[in-house]
């Protein structure tokens, strides 16, 4: 049994009568028991909510930042009306714009109620429960219960990086050769035979077809398709440090992201590793087409750990995934330490066999920090962030002298570096 507010009124006016009409003992026990007994008969003649039976319906995934819409029908299998209110039980993550909604349901009868998510963190959002209260023909009194009715959203990542795609895709297509810029000297696969021009390398004529014509004439090349991507994402200790409002493993999901769609559209076979020390998810030989919702749909429940980052494990995943020469991708952080300790030993082995890039996530308050000179304080913290930026660059010189590439870019620019280093690659013919 649920009271409402209307019971204190109704025992107020009974205490006003009795101390007005009858102020004794005897007085008091016979307003009580008529207050007791108009709730009791005011909760009798609720609604039972045993009876009602819930469906749900609507989207299961929606993109962080975006909206998304439940539906919950409610049948009244009773013989009674229900009467009262409504809640839609969710975890304060998911974003309920509004959950308790007023009830009116006669018997045999249904009732549809929408719920407006605004969820504010990626991963799986499951409902908790839905809990009726059935209020009598007084509303003084009613009965309350509780049905689980199963349901989950899950939250993809943004992908806000995609606002660079058709900047990429349009240097693409002139390495591909399908707009009208045409690539000269470079790729490693033969594509076509044209007339020399000024600023032609010499070393792409054709010397048997010059013969033959008369006229000078280079081979035109482009880029190789089938190429191995592996994106690899540490999912370690420094990818829970925040930058902005956000953890650093959110710009590294961008970044992947991006570069994977990029190259699925280029032709390549993309694949995916989230690692700490144990694989947290991973996307293995998708379709060109699957390739964006495998990843997004995989990544949603990827989180950060908070432990050092397991790198002669990494690489040994690495090295089962990509048997042949691949580009394998690696986000991480390059901290002085944790690379020193872990990454630099094991990257000098998998350049030997493939095309590595190590991206890292820089934060934009160090170049503010280092700006600063406003006090004593300022001036220490800006001494700290130019030590922080040279460690930084010291560990991406030793990783380049081990044979990798090294993208440290703010997150907003680290996707498109990202994306332009995988271009600049390709049109190298290095991959």
């Amino acid at each position: 049994m649920v009271l409402s507010g209307g019971v204190a009124l109704l025992a107020a006016l009974a205490a006003v009568v009795v101390g007005v009409a009858m102020p004794t003992f005897t007085g008091i026990l016979a307003a009580t028991g008529v207050v007791l007994l108009i709730v009791v008969v005011d909760a009798a003649l609720a609604g039972p909510v045993r009876p009602l039976r819930f469906t749900r319906s609507g989207d299961t995934t929606v993109r962080l930042g975006a909206s998304a819409t439940v539906t919950l029908t409610v049948l009244n299998q009773g013989r009674r009306r229900v009467r009262g209110v409504l809640r839609d039980a969710w975890p304060p993550s998911a974003g309920v714009v509004l959950d308790r909604f007023d009830v009116d349901i006669p018997p045999g009868e249904r009732r549809v109620v929408t719920v407006e998510l605004l969820p504010s963190r990626r991963g799986d959002r499951p409902a908790d429960r839905v809990t009726v209260r059935s209020m009598g023909p007084l509303g003084l009194a009613g009965r309350q219960g509780s049905h689980v009715v199963p349901w989950t959203v899950r939250v993809l990542p943004p992908f806000h990086a995609r606002r660079h795609l058709p900047s990429r895709l349009a240097r693409l297509r002139e390495l591909d050769g399908r707009s009208a810029v045409q690539i000269r000297g470079a790729g490693t696969e033969f594509d076509s035979l044209r007339e020399y021009v000024v600023g032609d390398d010499t070393r792409s004529i054709d010397w048997r077809a010059t013969a033959r014509r008369g006229d000078v004439v280079v081979r035109t090349w482009r880029p190789e398709r089938d190429r191995h991507v592996l994106v690899v994402l540490d999912t370690g200790r420094t990818s829970a440090g925040r930058v902005g409002d956000a953890p650093r493993l959110d710009a590294a999901m961008d970044a992947g992201l991006l570069l994977a769609t990029l190259a699925a559209r280029a032709g390549d076979r993309v694949e995916l590793l989230a690692y700490d020390r144990r694989v947290r998810a991973a996307v293995e030989r998708p379709a060109a087409s699957e390739v964006l919702p495998r990843m997004v749909n995989a990544l949603a429940t990827v989180e950060p750990e908070l432990l050092e980052t397991d790198y002669r494990g990494l690489a040994a995943e690495i090295r089962a995934r990509a048997g042949r020469h691949a580009f394998v991708v690696i986000i991480t952080g390059i901290d002085s330490g944790t690379v020193e300790q872990g990454l630099l030993p094991v990257v000098g082995t998998l350049a030997g066999r493939h095309t590595v890039l190590v991206a890292a996530v820089a934060d934009p308050r160090l170049a503010e920090m280092a700006a600063a000179r406003g006090d004593s304080a300022a001036v220490y913290a800006a001494a700290a962030a130019e030590h922080d930026r040279r460690g930084r660059e010291h560990v991406a010189q030793m990783l380049r002298r081990r044979g990798a590439h090294v993208v440290d870019a703010d997150p907003d620019d680290l996707p498109p570096a990202v994306a332009d280093a995988y271009l600049d690659l390709k049109a190298a013919g290095q991959l």
